[in-house]
């Protein structure tokens, strides 16, 4: 396939930033990272003066290609934990609704229509494109209850180099319309193991696409149908994803639906859904015990802030959940969510543990380094790649995105002639350049990305 071609070795020359832990930024202003002909980070210096200096000592690179970054810096790709794909034509449309009524509204009759093949080529392609803009290398992702366009999907994300988790969505009780659900708890389990075959079929080592089992909440699927796909993980040895306690009539229809369990946590515990290879998506209404046994169980956390706020379910107690040691990355949720941007949930997520700040705990602000740890290292860590990507150590897999500010000429830019978001004006250390970007960035300061070393975008003028 494309994706395992060899490449030719190359130095990524410039500043280069990413995260050594949750609350520390390397920022190296002279970098140089060697990319072998497998994608993977072979060496990183730092003060570099001379690159054929470079070139020499690194046995493999005398011939390498550079590719240099100026008025920039290269940092980690970001890592998407959880975004519904069939929902991106609704970006935006949220509408004046609950997450139960927006559901009905919105979500499955646009999630139906793309059993047709063509729309469906239409929408991924486009949404697999918009991401790879924003920088995004890995994503997981919903499809809808159609196993053909759920492959499609997953063809798509290949094809184009994109790491993905492609999940075939469960749902078989009355909660889902009769024209969109699984018409039996069999067909659900069926068609889910059809979709992980395929998938595994196109890329057998998972190396970019990989599938993931993905029963869409709890009240969209009956216990049995729960019991049915966690025994399915265990057998086939998939990753799992899902939503937990993003609202609290949510919470309250949960306990409802499932009266002999303790919690909403519990229901899936209880279906052998909850695995170190589980993500659950918004978490922001956790009992203590929940957080407790989501730890004790080695499930992950997707937090989603700007879908959080647009639907009103509430401000997820990031700090807190962090404090108890979970594992947390950033998710957009489209269509929940409004953008397909994680640097924009960066955002999102500072601003929402400052409104936890400002109304009762004050101990909850995330910071800029904090954030972008979520971003890289930690999405990793939630999606099962920590060993293979998040930051740029020797023996990670280069997947980078090449940020590009806009140097204020003198006397100002001519009308009409900005490039991105972010003006720098000369005096800014390479710290202040990255909080520019964090707060002021946007795809346009994304010219170019990498997955295992291959070029999977670029904007006009670079790297032609």
């Amino acid at each position: 396939m494309a994706a395992s071609a060899p490449i030719k070795p190359t130095i990524y020359l410039g500043s280069f930033v990413h995260s050594t832990s949750l609350s520390e930024l390397e920022l190296a202003d002279k970098g140089a990272i060697g990319v072998d002909e497998t994608g993977v980070i072979a060496f990183v210096e730092r003060a570099v003066e001379n690159v054929e200096d470079v070139k020499a000592k690194n046995e493999g690179f005398t011939e390498a290609n550079v590719v240099e970054v100026k008025d920039g810096f290269f940092f980690p790709g970001f890592i998407d934990t959880h975004t519904h794909a069939s929902q991106h034509p609704n970006t935006g449309l949220f509408g004046q609704t609950t997450l139960l009524d927006w559901l009905q509204t919105y979500t499955f009759p646009m999630e139906s229509s793309l059993s047709e093949l063509s729309k469906a080529q239409t929408v991924y392609s486009n949404f697999v494109s918009r991401t790879l803009s924003h920088g995004t290398t890995t994503a997981a992702y919903y499809a809808t209850i159609h196993v053909p366009t759920t492959n499609l999907l997953a063809d798509i994300c290949l094809s184009r180099g994109q790491r993905a988790l492609v999940g075939r969505v469960c749902m078989n009780t009355d909660l889902s319309p009769e024209y969109y659900r699984d018409v039996s708890e069999e067909q659900a389990l069926s068609d889910s193991r059809a979709s992980i075959d395929y998938i595994r079929s196109i890329d057998p080592k998972g190396e970019i696409v990989q599938p993931i089992i993905t029963p869409r909440f709890a009240p969209s699927c009956t216990s049995t149908c729960l019991s049915h796909l966690g025994a399915l993980a265990k057998e086939t040895g998939a990753h799992i994803q899902t939503h937990i306690a993003e609202n609290k009539p949510e919470v309250v229809l949960v306990a409802s639906l499932f009266p002999t369990s303790k919690s909403y946590t519990d229901v899936y515990d209880t279906a052998g859904l909850l695995t170190p290879k589980t993500i659950l998506a918004h978490a922001v209404h956790l009992s203590g015990p929940e957080i407790s046994t989501i730890k004790a169980r080695g499930a992950k956390i997707s937090h989603c802030p700007a879908s959080n706020t647009a639907i009103t379910s509430g401000c997820c107690p990031v700090r807190e959940l962090l404090d108890e040691g979970l594992t947390i990355g950033l998710g957009t949720d489209v269509s929940g969510g409004f953008s397909p941007s994680i640097l924009e949930e960066c955002r999102q997520a500072i601003w929402v543990s400052r409104f936890r700040a400002m109304s009762s705990a004050e101990n909850s602000k995330l910071s800029t380094e904090e954030v972008l740890y979520l971003a890289t290292r930690g999405g990793a860590a939630v999606v099962g790649l920590e060993d293979r990507v998040g930051g740029f150590e020797v023996g990670k897999e280069w997947d980078a995105q090449m940020i590009v500010l806009n140097p204020v000429p003198e006397g100002g830019a001519p009308e009409g002639k900005f490039e991105g978001g972010v003006d720098v004006f000369g005096f800014e250390t390479l710290e202040e350049r990255v909080q520019k970007w964090v707060y002021s960035g946007d795809d346009r300061n994304t010219v170019a990305v990498w997955v295992r070393g291959r070029l999977v975008h670029r904007t006009g003028k670079y790297l032609a």
